[in-house]
């Protein structure tokens, strides 16, 4: 038997239709907006190859880093922006089982060029997905952020104890933090009046495959290791804000993804009601050593052995302009993903460099 899976044919285009045989019924229904995003699209790419029996309905303004996904028999897709396609939203998480709200501005450059914009899709859009679960009695699994803790000194960050400290209001850049720890405060607040079945996790510098597009040379824009690959591709000197000796833990993003998988799955509803740092506190490194490092593991290929990439230090305030304020230090406590979870990470710092390196070159435009 055939059946249409959308409803909004003359928008919502459904790749090959979805066809359930009434041998093998779908298991598992996932909403995910801001599906062409980094976490979105390795999330997608990794279920379409290993639950068959998974269906995904996808949003985004863009699909570059969805490729073949757009076509697979279990996804269906519409690109449209999610403040502009509420009543889609509302309709599609009625008929899900897990709603993904990934939609975020997560650059830095831009918590000090446009706070309010960050404010508006950070908070407010995605406030109105939470109320949809809330009304509809469905899961949520919602992006958290590092960010939250701010300059807290209560390392390793521990999600049940930890402060959560900012900086004061005209330092514009804690307005991503704020905006999210406001969400997790609202999400927590419904679920612990029992109408909201949910799970906070809590990125810490996730890098890998489909991060940003390094090969556009737009200058400023980027996340840590994304900015830098552009520099050095680019033949641009990496600049480093304040001294480099800011430290932070990276995660490559295999490594993100079984545990994003882990909270899905819920088993026995090991999930409900947790917040979770998801990060590697031994890929600890310096600022300074990310750049040092990304630039010897560029240098190994041939064709970029005689990069002028060189690097250098920089202010704060001329980099970013006076909203900006830097820490010194995030270090995650990752007991509860552990026993929880049953997740450790397994890919350590130069692998992940190299892995994340070894891909953009494999996608580098032609000249």
């Amino acid at each position: 038997m055939l059946v249409l899976f959308c409803r909004y044919l003359f928008q919502f285009r459904v790749s090959n239709s979805v066809t359930i045989n009434q041998s093998r019924k779908l298991k598992m229904k996932l909403l995910i907006l801001g599906a062409n995003g980094f976490i979105g699209s390795n999330l997608i790419a990794h279920i379409v190859a290993n639950k068959p029996d998974w269906h995904i309905t996808a949003l985004d303004i863009a699909t570059d880093k969805l490729g073949d996904l757009l076509n697979h028999r279990n996804v269906g897709f519409l690109k449209a922006d999610m403040r502009e396609s509420r009543h889609w939203i509302e309709d599609q998480v009625k008929q899900t089982d897990v709603v993904l709200p990934l939609v975020a501005i997560a650059t830095p450059a831009t918590y000090v060029s446009n706070p309010i914009a960050v404010f508006e899709l950070d908070f407010e859009a995605n406030l109105a997905v939470v109320r949809d679960c809330v009304k509809y009695k469905k899961r949520l699994l919602f992006p958290s952020t590092s960010e939250v803790y701010g300059m807290s000194d209560d390392l390793p960050y521990d999600e049940e104890e930890s402060r959560l400290v900012t900086g004061p209001i005209h330092k514009q850049r804690w307005i991503y933090s704020c905006s999210k720890q406001m969400m997790d405060r609202v999400i927590y607040a419904y679920g612990a009046r029992g109408d909201l079945q949910f799970t906070l996790f809590r990125p810490f510098n996730w890098m890998g495959p489909k991060l940003d597009n390094v090969w556009s040379n737009t200058g400023k824009s980027s996340r840590v290791v994304s900015q830098f690959l552009s520099d050095i591709f680019h033949n641009r000197d990496i600049q480093i804000v304040g001294d480099g000796a800011q430290r932070r833990c990276f995660l490559y993003i295999d490594d993100a993804i079984e545990a994003m998988m882990r909270i899905i799955e819920n088993k026995n509803g090991c999930a409900d009601s947790q917040i979770f740092n998801i990060g590697y506190p031994k890929n600890e490194a310096s600022i300074m050593q990310l750049a040092e490092q990304l630039l010897a593991t560029v240098k190994a290929y041939p064709e970029y052995k005689g990069t002028t990439t060189q690097i250098r230090t920089t202010t704060a305030d001329e980099y970013y302009g006076k909203g900006y304020q830097d820490v010194g230090r995030r270090v995650p406590s990752i007991k509860k993903a552990q026993n929880i979870l049953g997740w450790n990470p397994e890919t350590d710092f130069a692998t992940s460099l190299k892995k994340t390196v070894d891909y953009y070159i494999s996608i580098k435009p032609s000249s």
